[in-house]
C-alpha cells in the first residue's frame, strides 16, 4: 500500500467505524469503474463548481426574491450560511479526514483545483441541504424542486472523486438539521394578517389617491428584514401623497413640523413608513396637529402596526382610501419639566435601555443583527442593576418596562401590546439577582421562558401591576443617568438635563396613559381580510 493510502486509512480509522469505510470503498470503486459520457462528466463538474462558495444557492434565492417568495429566500440562505460555518468552522476541524486518492478518479473527472481541506462532512452538500430544506419550510413545493439540485450537488461530490459517500451523507443529513432547528426556533408564518382588531372603528378622512397626505419615511428602520419596498406600493397606490425619505441623521419630528408650516398644500393627513421609534416620532406630531396617522409598516418588528391591524403596506393603504380608523391609547413619558414625549409600545429603564445604546453605536459598523448580538454579550458582562423608586417602595432591578395597554403576561418585556384601548399601564419589573438568568429572560418568549421557569433556570416571579400612571425615581449609575428607553429608541439628554433639575439621588419620570388620544387609520374590523374571507387563518408573530 502506497504511503498516502496508508495515512488516509489510519487518519479514517480513528473517525468512521469499519462498516462506514468499506461503504465508502466500495462505493468509490462503483462510482469511479462506472463509465460515464464526457458531456455527463463535464456537468457534474460544473455543477459542483457553480456550488462553490454558494454561488447557485445565492442565484436561487435571487430568483426567489424577485418572484415575491422573499420569506422563502430569506430562510434558505440563513440556513445555508449557518449549516456553512458549522460544518467549516466546527466539523471539519473536529472530524477532519483525508479526500479519496485522485490516483482513482479518472482524470476527466478530476477538479481544477482539488480541495484540500479536511474531508467529513461535505461543505457543498450541507449547504445544499440547508438551503432545499429552508425554502421547503416555506414554501413546500418550490422546495421539493429544489430538492433534486441540492442532491445533485451531493453526487456530484462524489462524481469528482472530492469526497467519500460518509462526507455527502453527513453533509446532507447536517444542512437539513440546521434547516429543522431554524423552523423549531422561528415557526414557519403564514401570510402577514393583522391580529383581532381592538377599539371602535371610527370614520376618518378618506384620500383615494393620496391627495393631503404628507408621509416620512425612514428606510434605513427595516434593513434587518427581507420585505417588498412599501414605497412602490406608495407611489403606485397613493400618486398624490408627498412622500419625504429622511436622509441620515435627519429627525423625523423636525421634518413633520416644517411641513406643517407651510400654510399652502398643509397636510390634513400625516403618515409613516418605518420602524416603532420612527413611528412615534410623527404620532407625536400627529396628536399635537390634530390630525389622523397612517401608519406603513417598514421597520423590523413594527408592534404597533400590527396591533392596529395593518400589519402590511396593502391593508394600512387599503384603510386610508377607504377612510378607515380606530382611537388608540397612548401614553407621555415626562421628564422633569420637560414636554412628554409620545410612547406608542413600551418605556423601559435598566438592562434594556443599555443593550439599545450599545446596538445603535455598532449598527451602522455591524449591521442590525451582528450589532444586536455584540450589544447583548456586552451588557451580559457589564451592566448593574439599577436602584428605582415606585411608587414609594426602593428596589433594585435589572428592568423596569411599561407598557401601553395590556401585553401578553408570560414574559418580563412587554413589547408587542394586545389592545389599542383599555386605558391601563403594563408594569413588568424583574429584579435584581442572577446576571444570566436576567439577560435570559429578556431574551426568550413566553413559551421556552415558561419551560426554563420550570426548570429552574429563570425567575419563578416577575413582578407585575397595572395602573394609569407611575411615578418612577432612579438613582444614577457611575454618575450618569441610565436612561429611559421607549419604542426602540434611547433618550439619554432628556434624562441628564431632568437630573440637572432634580440634584438629590435620582431623577424623577412620570408615564401616565391618555386613552384616545390617536387616530390611526386600519382595516374596518367588520371587514375581513383576503386570508380569512378563504378560510385561512393565521396569527402575526414576532420573530
Amino acid at each position: 500500500m502506497a504511503p498516502s493510502s496508508v495515512r488516509v486509512a489510519i487518519q479514517r480509522t480513528r473517525i468512521l467505524p469499519r462498516w462506514v469505510r468499506r461503504a465508502d470503498a466500495a462505493a468509490g470503486r462503483a462510482v469511479n469503474r462506472r463509465h460515464a459520457h464526457p458531456v455527463a462528466d463535464r456537468f457534474w463538474s460544473r455543477l459542483t463548481g457553480f456550488a462553490d462558495r454558494g454561488v447557485l444557492w445565492w442565484t436561487l434565492a435571487g430568483v426567489l426574491a424577485v418572484t415575491r417568495r422573499r420569506r422563502a429566500a430569506a430562510r434558505g440562505l440563513l440556513s445555508l450560511l449557518a449549516a456553512s460555518a458549522l460544518t467549516n468552522l466546527i466539523a471539519k476541524e473536529v472530524f477532519g479526514g483525508d479526500r479519496p486518492l485522485l490516483a482513482d478518479v479518472p482524470i476527466a473527472r478530476r477538479l481544477p483545483k482539488p480541495p484540500i481541506t479536511p474531508s467529513f462532512p461535505s461543505g457543498h452538500s450541507a449547504s445544499a441541504a440547508a438551503f432545499a430544506a429552508g425554502v421547503a419550510i416555506e414554501k413546500p413545493a418550490i422546495g421539493a424542486a429544489i430538492a433534486p439540485v441540492a442532491l445533485g450537488v451531493g453526487y456530484s461530490r462524489l462524481h469528482t472523486g472530492a469526497h467519500w459517500l460518509s462526507d455527502v451523507v453527513g453533509g446532507l443529513a447536517l444542512g437539513a438539521g440546521v434547516a429543522g432547528l431554524g423552523a423549531a426556533v422561528v415557526p414557519r408564518r403564514g401570510e402577514p394578517v393583522p391580529p383581532a382588531p381592538s377599539g371602535v372603528d371610527r370614520a376618518l378622512p378618506a384620500s383615494p389617491d393620496g391627495a393631503g397626505v404628507f408621509l416620512v419615511a425612514n428606510r434605513s428602520s427595516g434593513t434587518a428584514v427581507v420585505r417588498a419596498d412599501p414605497l412602490r406600493l406608495i407611489a403606485d397606490r397613493l400618486p398624490a401623497a408627498r412622500v419625504h425619505v429622511l436622509e441620515d441623521g435627519e429627525d423625523p419630528g423636525a421634518v413633520v413640523r416644517a411641513a406643517l408650516r407651510h400654510r399652502r398644500g398643509r397636510p390634513r393627513i400625516l403618515g409613516v413608513c418605518g420602524g416603532d421609534g420612527t413611528v412615534a416620532a410623527v404620532a407625536h406630531e400627529a396628536r399635537a396637529a390634530g390630525l389622523p396617522l397612517l401608519v406603513v409598516p417598514g421597520g423590523t418588528f413594527n408592534h404597533f402596526a400590527r396591533t392596529a391591524g395593518a400589519a402590511s403596506a396593502e391593508l394600512a393603504v387599503g384603510a386610508l382610501q377607504r377612510g378607515e380608523g380606530v382611537r388608540a391609547d397612548v401614553a407621555e413619558l415626562s421628564f422633569g419639566d420637560r414636554p412628554p414625549v409620545t410612547v406608542l409600545n413600551t418605556a423601559s429603564v435598566g438592562v434594556y435601555p443599555d443593550f439599545v445604546a450599545v446596538r445603535e453605536q455598532l449598527r451602522d459598523r455591524w449591521g442590525k443583527w451582528p450589532a444586536a448580538l455584540i450589544a447583548a454579550t456586552r451588557v451580559l458582562r457589564r451592566s448593574d442593576p439599577v436602584e428605582v423608586v415606585v411608587a414609594g417602595r426602593r428596589a433594585r432591578v435589572w428592568t423596569l418596562f411599561v407598557g401601553v395597554g395590556a401585553n401578553d403576561p408570560g414574559t418580563v418585556a412587554p413589547l408587542q401590546r394586545r389592545s389599542l384601548d383599555g386605558g391601563v399601564l403594563d408594569v413588568r419589573i424583574l429584579h435584581a439577582g442572577s446576571r444570566v438568568r436576567a439577560a435570559a429572560s429578556l431574551a426568550f418568549g413566553r413559551r421556552v421562558s415558561s419551560v426554563l421557569r420550570g426548570l429552574r433556570l429563570l425567575p419563578k416571579r416577575i413582578e407585575s401591576f397595572a395602573t394609569e400612571s407611575l411615578d418612577v425615581v432612579v438613582r444614577p449609575r457611575g454618575g450618569q443617568p441610565p436612561g429611559f428607553a421607549h419604542d426602540g429608541e434611547i433618550a439619554l439628554e432628556a434624562p441628564a438635563r431632568a437630573q440637572a433639575a432634580y440634584p438629590g439621588p435620582g431623577y424623577r419620570t412620570l408615564i401616565r396613559i391618555v386613552p384616545q388620544a390617536l387616530d390611526v387609520y386600519r382595516p374596518s374590523s367588520a371587514r375581513p381580510t383576503a386570508p380569512e374571507a378563504a378560510g385561512v387563518s393565521a396569527i402575526a408573530t414576532d420573530a
